[in-house]
């Protein structure tokens, strides 16, 4: 399963799937070229394919046309210097005009989605968010052949595995009559269909809402799509009822060593430390809440529900979680975020991230590994050194950051 680094961002609409089960960022290297030849792994495949159950005829139609698509592994290769700050992020993914086009799905699908929220009590507004970012609701689906995709990647060595488990996956969605392999399409990383599912989700989750007999995330019709989305997520723990989280405002001298995932208290401890909605009103029961400050102490702040958690089992990065979130009070009608950003910032590259983790971990503030990726062991490393340092101990990650290590 594909797990993005908590601030590393997905690049909107269609570029590296978010999803659950994709690739995690890697270093970037110049190898474009498979391990093997591809004619070889092909070959190979097949006799391993036939072993695990797929049939000749499945094989003669999805493989005919399969070819090793070399632009695939260098957008592979590079996916990780994809990154934005959280506001560049949510300036495209909760633009006005997303909104408006958001609100115009809801009305024209509008049977549809007040179905599919009574069957899995996942609101309307969630799925639509998801819709929205992951195609722009149904615009852009991608194009991209899948089983060359899945071929390229499973031939290739990083991760050659998991991606070949994919393309037996996709082999099987063929040999069950749900598609055509030319109608196999969505985005390089093997990514489908209106809400961007791999062919393993498609399998645990899809749903056949419309009664037809085929599970459809690919053609207009975007029923099944929607659909599976509202299961995969209630599959995987969604609290009917319950908020994702919402925008906070935390009291001067607040200590922003209780921010992140790792603290959880219920809201009227929270409403205890003086922390309160936009409005001044102590935070709603929605159960246990995280505060985190993703911009750190100049930006925004959010009290996170369970359902915060679930969003991320879709896409790891917080962006995501909070642009779904964000976009879903939008079409619920909701008001924009209310606290600034410190728009002057930059994101870190991979190469500054590792340094800055390797500058903590000499310092004496180990963030336990070394790869880039800003999670909870790196951000509490972050947070330790900034209070040793008189700072906010806000685990915020910009250009400043990596300087005062330097010094």
């Amino acid at each position: 399963m594909r797990r993005l680094a908590r601030y590393v961002l997905p690049v909107l609409l269609i570029g590296a799937p978010a999803h659950p089960q994709a690739v995690e960022p890697v270093m970037p290297v110049a190898q474009t070229a498979p391990a093997v030849p591809f004619t070889d792994w092909l070959s190979g495949f097949r006799e391993r394919a036939t072993a695990a159950g797929i049939d000749a005829a499945t094989l003669d139609a999805g493989l005919r046309d399969v070819r090793h698509l070399p632009d695939i592994i260098r957008l592979d290769r590079n996916q990780s210097e994809f990154t934005k700050t959280l506001w560049d992020y949510l300036d495209t993914a909760t633009s006005e005009q997303i909104v408006a086009r958001g609100r115009d799905a809801l009305d024209r699908h509008a049977t549809t989605f007040g179905a599919v929220e009574e069957r899995f009590g996942v609101p309307r507004e969630i799925v639509a968010a998801v819709w929205g970012l992951e195609s722009s609701f149904g615009a852009f689906r991608g194009d991209v052949p899948t089983l060359s995709a899945l071929a390229t990647l499973a031939a290739d060595s990083r991760r050659g595995d998991f991606f070949e488990a994919q393309l037996l996956a996709a082999l099987r969605i063929l040999q069950d009559g749900e598609t055509s392999a030319d109608a196999l399409r969505g985005s390089w990383a093997g990514a489908m269909g209106h809400t961007q599912f791999m062919p393993s989700s498609y399998a645990e989750h899809a749903v056949d809402f419309t009664g037809d007999g085929r599970r459809d995330i690919w053609g207009d019709d975007p029923t099944d799509a929607l659909a599976s989305t509202a299961a995969y997520l209630k599959a995987n723990g969604w609290i009917t009822g319950q908020p994702w989280g919402l925008e906070v405002v935390l009291p001067e001298g607040f200590d922003y060593r209780l921010t992140g995932e790792r603290v959880e208290k219920t809201p009227a401890e929270w409403t205890a430390l003086g922390v309160r909605t936009v409005t001044g009103d102590p935070i709603p029961d929605g159960g246990p809440a995280s505060v985190r400050t993703p911009a750190g102490h100049e930006g925004a702040a959010f009290a996170t529900f369970a359902n915060f958690r679930v969003i991320e089992t879709y896409n790891t990065a917080d962006a995501y979680v909070i642009g779904v979130g964000h976009l879903s009070d939008r079409l619920a009608g909701g008001p924009t975020i209310a606290s600034g950003w410190p728009r002057g910032d930059r994101a870190l590259t991979l190469a500054e991230r590792i340094e800055m983790q390797e500058l903590l971990r000499d310092a004496g503030f180990d963030p336990l590994k070394i790869d880039g990726k800003v999670g909870p062991d790196t951000l509490d490393a972050i947070q330790r050194w900034q209070a040793s340092e008189g700072l906010v101990p806000d685990g915020y990650v910009d250009p400043d950051l990596l300087d005062r290590l330097r010094d």
